[in-house]
């Protein structure tokens, strides 16, 4: 599954500083069982605008990792608290199949 949250930054910080954070918290969260990875991105034309993704391999395992927070985790998300607003997207199925085309390297 996907759980996808936009991330707006504040006046006077830039998407490099949350970015920073985002890492750390990341490292850590994909320690969890059935953690699969995260992606953040730039929104195109608008540098406060971001968009991260991180992968599951179910929702049970995320709710799981939500039910006993990292401590270290949440103290790090707090940093970032006042340079950020975040709206939770969603939660996302994955595709039950998926196609991808060959590269020619």
């Amino acid at each position: 599954m996907k759980y996808i949250f936009e991330v707006i930054i504040k006046d006077g910080h830039s998407a490099e500083e949350y970015a920073a954070v985002w890492v750390q918290a990341s490292k850590l969260i994909q320690q969890a069982p059935g953690a699969r990875g995260t992606e953040l991105h730039r929104k195109i034309g608008n540098d406060h605008s971001l968009i991260a993704v991180a992968s599951w391999d179910s929702k049970a395992h995320r709710d799981a990792m939500e039910a006993k927070p990292n401590e270290v985790v949440k103290a790090i998300i707090k940093k970032a608290a006042p340079f950020v607003d975040i709206k939770v997207i969603g939660e996302f199925a994955d595709p039950e199949w998926v196609v991808f085309p060959e590269t020619n390297e």
